[in-house]
């Protein structure tokens, strides 16, 4: 590894993020347009307009609270703008962000309109981002980045290379001290036995198994015979992957040959157990996988794609890479990595997983990734069942 340090902005609470955005974030749907006001005036921030947020309750409404309040605690966000249709539930996301020490404020358009409430939440935005320009970048080590992986679009150079080389980069950074989350439960499927078998622990695996068997058990109150027009998806089988058990194998690649994952985390939830490799349960839709994971604290993410998959994150920076020619040929403008030497044999996984290292340091450091030239700000609230 040619170096175990990146530059980074140390937050309050010590953690170490690795872009600097200032967040204008919506509490429910109908506060969207508010917040895209306060976007279009103020340069500098960034609006996260989302689906719900309005008569949901239980454990829906804890995972949509837990999300929004870990998005606007991820390291990455240097201060928040919390704008909400009524103060009450506004200000629990304000109190949920402020515990991290950064910036924070709340507004509230009931009794005050839109107008009003953009030019409020204006003014406080403005402050918020010249302050936080002023922010400067200090090294850090590798112990202290937290790292999240999916795959998307798999095909069969997806196991094959770029999985493998996610997984060599994890085994390397675990080894550092670094803490690292992989999830994506539905594409596990027929692999469930090995994932088992890399926990720490029998409890650690007893715990996946139970989320395992909590998504095959909704599949069946569903009364959902099969999987097979989305696990795997036409795109998979367009790339060679016939069945879920293949996608399965392939995606377990990313966590390499010697780590462990120390426990399994809800969707949005936070590691506590210290540095090491998490599973996250988590959809395995991109755009969802991404949001969920930003919320549980993690500030880069590393995604293999076979036929292409174009999306981004607003929150963490989404490394690409790809091992099959014909995508990094014809789809180049969204591919940070190119690793198809591999299938030509003129790189071995060991050569790949350093240029990986290089490639997600440098996206630390600073360097913008495809898919935040593009602008590509995939957003997905995770619903787990249908609103009041």
């Amino acid at each position: 590894m040619a170096r175990d340090y990146f530059y980074g902005y140390r937050r309050d609470n010590g953690r170490v993020g690795v872009r600097n955005h200032v967040l204008i974030l919506p509490v429910d749907d109908i506060s969207n347009a508010c917040c895209e006001g306060v976007e279009r005036l103020v340069f500098g921030t960034m609006a996260l307009p989302h689906s719900y947020g309005r008569l949901q309750y239980g454990e829906d409404l804890d995972l949509h609270f837990r999300t929004l309040i870990g998005c606007g605690s991820n390291p990455n966000v240097a201060a928040v703008v919390v704008i909400g249709i009524e103060p009450g539930w506004t200000e629990k996301i304000v109190e949920g962000i402020a515990k991290t020490g950064k910036p924070v404020a709340g507004f509230h358009i009931e009794g005050r309109g839109e107008l009003a409430t953009i030019a409020s939440a204006s003014k406080t935005a403005q402050d918020f981002v010249k302050w936080s320009t002023e922010q400067q970048r200090v090294k850090a080590g590798i112990d202290e980045l937290w790292v999240a992986t999916k795959c998307g679009e798999s095909d069969t150079t997806s196991g094959l290379g770029s999985c493998p080389t996610v997984g060599n980069l994890f085994d390397k950074f675990d080894a550092k001290g670094s803490t690292l989350c992989f999830g994506e439960t539905t594409e596990i499927t027929g692999g469930e036995h090995l994932c088992a078998s890399r926990a720490a622990t029998p409890d650690v695996a007893a715990k996946f198994m139970k989320v395992f068997q909590d998504y095959q058990d909704e599949v069946t109150r569903f009364k959902v015979d099969d999987l097979l027009d989305s696990q795997p998806s036409k795109g998979n089988k367009a790339g060679g992957l016939s069945t879920i058990e293949e996608k399965a194998f392939g995606n377990l690649e990313k966590i390499g040959r010697n780590c462990r994952y120390i426990d399994v985390l809800g969707p949005a939830e936070t590691p506590e157990k210290g540095p090491g490799l998490y599973y996250m349960d988590t959809s395995s839709a991109a755009a969802e996988c991404l949001t969920v994971q930003a919320a549980g604290g993690f500030v880069v993410h590393l995604f293999p794609t076979g036929q292409g998959n174009v999306v981004g994150n607003p929150i963490m920076p989404v490394v690409k890479l790809t091992a099959n020619p014909l995508t990094a040929r014809t789809m180049p403008e969204h591919i940070d990595l190119d690793v198809s030497d591999l299938l030509k044999r003129r790189m071995n996984i060991d050569q790949a997983g350093e240029a990986l290292i290089d490639m997600t340091l440098r996206t630390c450091d600073g360097r913008y990734t495809c898919s935040e030239t593009l602008r590509h700000r995939e957003f997905s609230m995770t619903k787990l069942y249908r609103s009041a």
